[in-house]
């Protein structure tokens, strides 16, 4: 052996080691390291000609990490007896993240009543605030500052409105946090650049030109279309099982076929979750997710040669899909923009799926040719397997 082919040996050895290094330091503790990478939360808003009423429901991490000290026993759980230890600062937090202008006016709430609340096996900090009425003529402006500096953290706010009847969606994220609804006696809808406008109808009985006020909100497909691949990029336990599908010796044609079968079948369940057609609760779904890690891990451990991977890819994509619908069940998307919202979404995790894949075929190809690519498929799926573990024993308990 040559110099040369020494030399060329120890760059793909390093390669290997480096590729380890990044994924494992990603993925190997998320739960802490990555605890909150990601903060989601919903607001609903309900208007009639009496008053108007916005419940907000922020994940309880995310109150424990703007509010530290609340949590005085130091268990990393909000419990209803400290949301009443502590109600006024909880009131000066959502308030001033949160703000509802009449006309540039900003109103002062009534705070009816706060509550921990579960979304999706998943605990909430649930506040429900009353407004003076808006009548038509009149703009309603919601704005929400939460995380608006904090680079770190992927926030977004989910936001459905009814106003007499109609119903409309939003999701705020990124600099784009300003919703604005113009309230006039007719339905029409507007967008102006990168802002939105609803402008919902009272009495849909003649057609007008109505004057759309210029707001923040980037319009709702590209918005639907961060969430999802925000979401991807949050769920550490997609992506690992990703990285477990590709990570075995396999061709061209049986990779290509394997994603195929994922992206098919995550499709199939997640736009059926979403319209409601089936409801699968999440205490069997999560669960079953981390199970699918565990299973293609010990695959990948005990069979040196994978054949007809994408069947049990297609078996587990379904499950995930329905993982991938948790965000959007809750938003109660109206029937006018559920299929543009849908397909956004899914084509943002299919965008992050594909520039995964794009980014690991030439280090699979160098996997593939190393003599080390036995043991190096053989260490990541132990430690996929372990984690796939971990979080099935967490999630039986939960």
């Amino acid at each position: 052996m040559t110099f040369f082919d020494k030399f060329r040996l120890e760059v793909r050895h390093l390669t290997l080691i480096l590729l380890s290094v990044i994924v494992f330091s990603c993925l190997s503790f998320p739960n802490n390291t990555f605890a909150h990478a990601y903060s989601v939360s919903y607001t609903k808003i309900t208007m009639d000609n009496k008053n108007t009423e916005v419940v907000f429901s922020l994940d309880t991490l995310s109150v424990l990490e703007l509010i530290p000290a609340i949590d005085k026993n130091k268990n990393f759980i909000l419990d209803q007896s400290e949301i009443k230890e502590n109600t006024h600062h909880l009131e000066e937090l959502i308030t001033e993240g949160l703000t509802l202008d009449k006309d540039n006016i900003e109103q002062t709430p009534t705070i009816k009543k706060m509550e921990i609340i579960k979304k999706e096996n998943k605990e909430f900090f649930s506040i429900t605030m009353m407004f003076p009425a808006f009548a038509p003529g009149e703009t309603f402006i919601f704005n929400d500052g939460f995380y608006y500096h904090d680079t770190g953290t992927n926030y977004v706010n989910l936001v459905s409105a009814s106003y007499m009847g109609e119903k409309s969606e939003a999701a705020l994220e990124g600099k784009n946090r300003t919703w604005t609804m113009l309230i006039t006696e007719v339905q029409q809808e507007q967008q102006i650049g990168e802002g939105q406008t609803v402008q919902p109808s009272a009495e849909p009985k003649k057609t007008e030109e109505a004057h759309p006020v210029k707001t923040t909100t980037s319009s709702s497909w590209f918005s639907f279309l961060k969430l999802g691949m925000n979401h991807i990029l949050s769920g550490y336990d997609h992506l690992l099982f990703l990285l477990s599908l590709l990570i075995a010796r396999q061709t061209f044609k049986q990779l290509a076929a394997t994603i195929t079968a994922f992206t098919i079948a995550h499709s199939i369940t997640l736009t059926l979750t979403v319209l409601g057609i089936i409801n699968i609760p999440a205490s069997f779904v999560e669960p079953a997710i981390a199970l699918s890690i565990c299973y293609v891990s010990l695959e990948n451990i005990f069979r040196k040669k994978i054949n007809y991977r994408w069947a049990i890819t297609f078996v587990f994509g379904l499950i995930h899909g329905m993982g991938f619908a948790d965000i959007l069940k809750e938003m109660n998307i109206p029937k006018s923009s559920l299929a543009a919202d849908l397909a956004s979404f899914n084509i943002g995790i299919e965008m992050i799926q594909l520039a995964i894949v794009i980014l690991l075929l030439p280090l699979l190809s160098i996997l593939y040719r190393s003599k080390y690519s036995r043991k190096a498929i053989v260490t990541f799926s132990i430690i996929a397997f372990l984690l796939g573990g971990i979080w099935l024993i967490e999630r039986l308990a939960a």
